[in-house]
Parts: C-alpha cells; sequence; structure tokens
C-alpha cells in the first residue's frame, strides 16, 4: 500500500493531484484543513481489510504471511512473502504507521461525504435548469403553433379563444371545434360556438311532473344540497299526486343533522321518512314501499377518497331496481366535479342534477364536465326555495345562461398558446 501526503489551496485542486498521480484507484484516507490549504492522504493499493484488523488490534498493518513467521509483536518487516525468515529488513518506523491506519476507517466517510453531497447538490441543479430550458422550449413552439393557426385557419381560432372566454375546458373545446365543417364565414364563427355547446350537452328532457315516478336514489359529495333539492322534488310529487303516494327514505347516519333535516322536510310536506342502515334494511323499506308513486332516497355526501364510499355504493347497488341520479353543485372547481362523477362511476347514474347556479360565478367548468362525460341532465336547481327554486333542465338556457354571466376581454394570445399551442403542434 503505498501513501502520499497532498496539499493544494482547495479540495478541488488537491482531488486533481491525486488522480494525476496515483489515478482513480486511489483511496483517500483522512483530509484535513490547515493553514496551507487541504492537506488529503491517499493511497493506492489499498486493502480495507488488513487496515481495518489492524485498528481494531492496535497493531501495524503486515502481509499475512509475514504475520505467521514472527510469533514477536513487533513491527513486521515489508518483505516479500518468498523471503527467507533469517534475513529480516529493518522494521517500519512507527511514526509512520499510527496516523494512517486508524484515521483509515474513521476519517473516510468524513472525506466522501462533502464530495457527495457537492455532486447530489450540482445534478439537481443541472435538472432544474434542464427543466426550465424544456419548459421554456415547448412554450415558444406552442406561441409559433399558435400563431401559425391564427394565421393560416384565423376563424377556428376566434372559436377556440371564444369559447376559452366562456371557460370551457381545453380538451373539450379541441373536441367541439374539431366537429366543424371545414369551410365557415364570420358570422358563423360568431355564433357558432354557443350552438355547439348547446348541441353538445346532453339534456334528459324528463318534466317535473313525470320526474319522481319510481324509486330515485339522490348521491354526490357532500354540500351539493341532495337534501333540499329531496325536498323540491318531494313537493312537486306531493302537489301532484298526494303525500300518502310518495315516501322518504334516509341512508345518511353519518352527517350530524342530516336525518332530522329530512324529516323536518317530511313534517311539513305530510310525508313519512323512512331509515335504512345497510343493503338489508334499504331493501325492507323498499319492499315496503312498492305501492308508493314515489320513493327518494338520500344519501350520506362522500367525497372519493372517503374508505366508506365503497360501503355506500354497495348498499344502494344491492338495493334492488332504483334510479341513481348524480347531484353536482355548479359553483364547485372543475377538478371537484371530475373527482364526483369518477367517483361514482360505478353507479352507472341514469342522469344528473346541477345545483346552486345562483352560487356559481362560471358555468363553463361544469358544463365541460358534463360534455366530457357524456351525462344526461334532468334538472336544475338556482335557490333554496322549496319547491319553487328547480327547472328542467334546457341546453339553450344554460348555454345563454353562461355567456351573460361572463364580464372581460378574451383571453391574451400567451393563455391561447399554453392550452391549444402544443396541440395544435402535435396535430
Amino acid at each position: 500500500m503505498k501513501i502520499k501526503r497532498f496539499v493544494a489551496p482547495d479540495m478541488r485542486q488537491a482531488m486533481r493531484e491525486v488522480r494525476e498521480e496515483q489515478g482513480p484507484e486511489a483511496v483517500i484516507l483522512s483530509t484535513r484543513r490547515m493553514a496551507e490549504g487541504i492537506e488529503v492522504i491517499a493511497a493506492i493499493d489499498y486493502d480495507e481489510a488488513l487496515v481495518r484488523e489492524a485498528a481494531r488490534h492496535g497493531a501495524p498493518v503486515v502481509p499475512k504471511a509475514e504475520a505467521k513467521a514472527e510469533p514477536a509483536p513487533a513491527p513486521a518487516p515489508v518483505a516479500p512473502a518468498a523471503a527467507k525468515p533469517a534475513i529480516a529488513p529493518p522494521e517500519l518506523p512507527p511514526r509512520r504507521l499510527h496516523p494512517v491506519a486508524p484515521p483509515a476507517v474513521a476519517a473516510e466517510p468524513a472525506a466522501v461525504h462533502p464530495l457527495m453531497e457537492r455532486t447530489a447538490h450540482d445534478t439537481a441543479q443541472l435538472r432544474s435548469e434542464l427543466g426550465d430550458l424544456r419548459a421554456m422550449l415547448e412554450l415558444q413552439l406552442s406561441s409559433l403553433a399558435w400563431n401559425d393557426m391564427e394565421r393560416r385557419q384565423p376563424l377556428r381560432a376566434r372559436i377556440l379563444r371564444e369559447l376559452t372566454r366562456l371557460g370551457i375546458e381545453a380538451d373539450v373545446a379541441r373536441t367541439l371545434v374539431a366537429e366543424l365543417p371545414e369551410k365557415i364565414n364570420a358570422e358563423q364563427a360568431r355564433y357558432l360556438p354557443l350552438g355547439m355547446l348547446s348541441r353538445s350537452l346532453a339534456v334528459s328532457g324528463r318534466h317535473l311532473c313525470d320526474a319522481e315516478r319510481g324509486v330515485i336514489a339522490l348521491v354526490g359529495p357532500t354540500g351539493v344540497g341532495k337534501t333540499t333539492t329531496i325536498a323540491k322534488l318531494a313537493a312537486r310529487a306531493v302537489m301532484r299526486h298526494g303525500a300518502e303516494r310518495v315516501a322518504l327514505v334516509s341512508t345518511d347516519h353519518y352527517r350530524i343533522g342530516a336525518a332530522a333535516q329530512l324529516e323536518h322536510y317530511g313534517r311539513l310536506l305530510g310525508v313519512q321518512v323512512y331509515p335504512a342502515y345497510d343493503a338489508r334494511s334499504l331493501r325492507k323499506v323498499l319492499e315496503m314501499l312498492q305501492g308508493r308513486h314515489t320513493v327518494l332516497i338520500d344519501t350520506a355526501g362522500m367525497a372519493g377518497s372517503d374508505p366508506r364510499l365503497a360501503q355506500q355504493l354497495e348498499i344502494l347497488a344491492d338495493a334492488g331496481e332504483l334510479r341513481s341520479c348524480l347531484v353536482l353543485a355548479a359553483n364547485a372547481q372543475t377538478p371537484s366535479l371530475e373527482e364526483a362523477v369518477l367517483a361514482y362511476r360505478a353507479l352507472k347514474p341514469h342522469a344528473c342534477i346541477l345545483t346552486k347556479l345562483d352560487e356559481a360565478p362560471r358555468l363553463g367548468g361544469a358544463l365541460s364536465v358534463l360534455i366530457r362525460h357524456r351525462l344526461s341532465l334532468d334538472y336544475v336547481t338556482d335557490g333554496q326555495r322549496v319547491p319553487e327554486d328547480i327547472a328542467t333542465a334546457d341546453a339553450r338556457v344554460l348555454v345563454c345562461r353562461v355567456a351573460q354571466s361572463l364580464k372581460g376581454e378574451a383571453p391574451d394570445d400567451n393563455v391561447m398558446a399554453e392550452r391549444f399551442g402544443r396541440a395544435v403542434a402535435e396535430a
């Protein structure tokens, strides 16, 4: 094992000298900061097992063959294994052995750790810079693609800009524009966005007079207004068919006061409320209410990440013949609406009810979710009054409401390039 001491102004220069003189196989035994700079002790032909054994017993480092030939504890001679025992070379000076063997284990991590930390920091910085460079290039390419589209297809670009102003999601807007005829004029480009939205929004056309027939379970996240909507539907059914032909069922036993709220509506309407705690009790209740014209089931509001949601979906799936209706709040953010649709997709809802239109500053996100998942819209609600604030869904009315609720200028080119430039470039 050949050991050498290096002194340099900094660690980088010291490591360069070690690599140049001892090569890449050199092992750093210790480092120390001095007045002259950084001191590095390095070695080649490093035998880690030998050094560790010597450090553990406090003995000098000797070759194994010589250790057997010399039983005395004196330092072993540095000689080839085949040398005769009678001819012993002079002993190594003790002052060379003691500073080398003990630091081999203790000082090595202190020398390697800063280098590894610096390397990791440099790698992370390089990745960050590459990511920034990639984002900048993608933005420039998107801007070029969007500008090219505005030059070649100005009317289609105008429709995309108008749909963005209406709050329609980018993927839905691209799908709608892809269905346009090849040749359109300026007048068509002005009115087509509203017409395209109206045609793409599916509505059931089910009138409120016919809505309440059968067993209907309203499902959806918490706070979307399921219980109030049930009260509105029940009030309509009572006015048309009588209280004795209407029944309410509550399966919401998680939210405090949920059953009490439904019972309060039941007393006001003269309608009896039945509790159901599991699939078995729900089936029994529904069998008992087979002769009723309208049976409305109020369920617990749960987010898609709630572990109890699977249990509730299983209860409704095993309850028998019923129609599930997904309730969504128009004032919710688009990701929340998307999560709710995916969470309750296992029930295969027959239709959807859009609530809280009066609290929604923009309706484009809600309409985008309905169009994306091809959900049929039954009714909309826009207030707390029972039973007034509910109406049959009308696509044209909704689209006009979207257009009237928006104020301000159209989005600028940077927004349009970010939303559509990459898709245009890949097309």
